[in-house]
């Protein structure tokens, strides 16, 4: 009997904290700010930081990241400042990689997040939004894909 009330506790807790969350699958688009980029990204619940495809990233002197994103995204040049680096275990890899923030529109959510750069160029999916961002606010069905649409003010997709 106590076990019950506990299982039951603990599910009243989780459905009363759920209501303020957004229910996204696997595969979601999502929009980078200001510049108004879509993408599709993996929404993967294993990993605890979120990734973004740089290509030809390189570190200036003044601590500045410049990259490209994908060609088929728009190729557009970023410059953001690296605030941390990290250190990635991915496909038995040790890397450290540069972390920057960007600010990130999933469904009708928009906020700033930390991502770490890398070249996603062998990968499906040009992002992938890990624990980091999903924590506080999102729930995830992996039985579904696209179950939000970016709707944030001002980000006017290109």
């Amino acid at each position: 009997m106590v076990l019950l009330s506990i299982f039951v506790t603990g599910f009243l807790f989780a459905m009363a904290h759920a209501d303020d969350k957004t229910i996204i699958g696997s595969i979601e688009d999502v929009i980078l700010l200001p510049w108004g980029v879509k993408l599709p990204a993996r929404i993967d619940t294993g990993a605890a930081a979120s990734s973004l495809d740089a290509r030809n990233l390189t570190i200036k002197d003044d601590g500045m990241a410049e990259f490209y994103l994908p060609e088929k995204y728009g190729g557009l040049k970023l410059c953001l400042p690296v605030v941390d680096w990290r250190t990635v275990k991915s496909a038995g890899e040790v890397k450290k990689r540069p972390v920057v923030e960007m600010e990130i529109c999933i469904g009708s959510k928009r906020f700033r997040a930390q991502v770490n750069l890398n070249n996603r160029s062998k990968m499906t999916y040009p992002m992938l939004i890990g624990r980091n961002i999903l924590k506080e606010t999102f729930l995830v069905d992996t039985s579904r894909s696209k179950c939000v649409t970016p709707a944030c003010p001002e980000a006017s997709q290109k």
